[in-house]
């Protein structure tokens, strides 16, 4: 444990949450700059992946992302040949969005270089606490407001 962090701080989970939540980004984000990519890229990919095709404003709000910022993740995706988007045909008005095979790829590497920043920061816990921690983690995480 960090010897430097106050105990009155290290005994309060949600400081420790805090900051082993802030490292875990930091380690995924510089992954993913390495590819110039942002965690919302990866989140896009994971979405499309996991729920299927999305009208544009539908996948803004699953992951809580403005549109306009959705609309410049999916330009960058799109150029990267990792999405595709085509008007709906039942309302022209709508943007339909869906992964492309070579996005299905990327997300697969994306996703192993996740498991690997998170395979080292958990290398502390054996795997059945890691388990327990993500079914912790998973049942905290299911009552949060969005």
């Amino acid at each position: 444990m960090n010897e430097t962090a106050p105990p009155t701080l290290t005994a309060l989970t949600t400081y420790l949450l805090s900051r082993v939540g802030k490292t875990a980004r930091g380690r995924l984000a510089d992954r993913l700059a390495d590819r110039g990519l942002r965690l919302w890229h990866m989140a896009v990919l994971a979405a499309l992946a996991d729920f299927g095709p999305h009208a544009q404003r539908d996948l803004a709000a699953r992951l809580a992302i403005h549109p306009s910022d959705v609309v410049k993740v999916l330009d960058e995706l799109a150029v990267a040949e990792w999405v595709e988007r085509v008007r709906d045909p039942t309302d022209r008005r709508r943007v339909r969005v869906s992964l492309t095979a070579a996005g299905r790829i990327a997300l697969a590497e994306l996703e192993a270089d996740a498991r690997e920043v998170q395979d080292r920061l958990l290398e502390p816990l054996n795997a059945s606490e890691q388990g327990v921690l993500n079914e912790l983690l998973l049942r905290v995480h299911g009552q949060l407001p969005y």
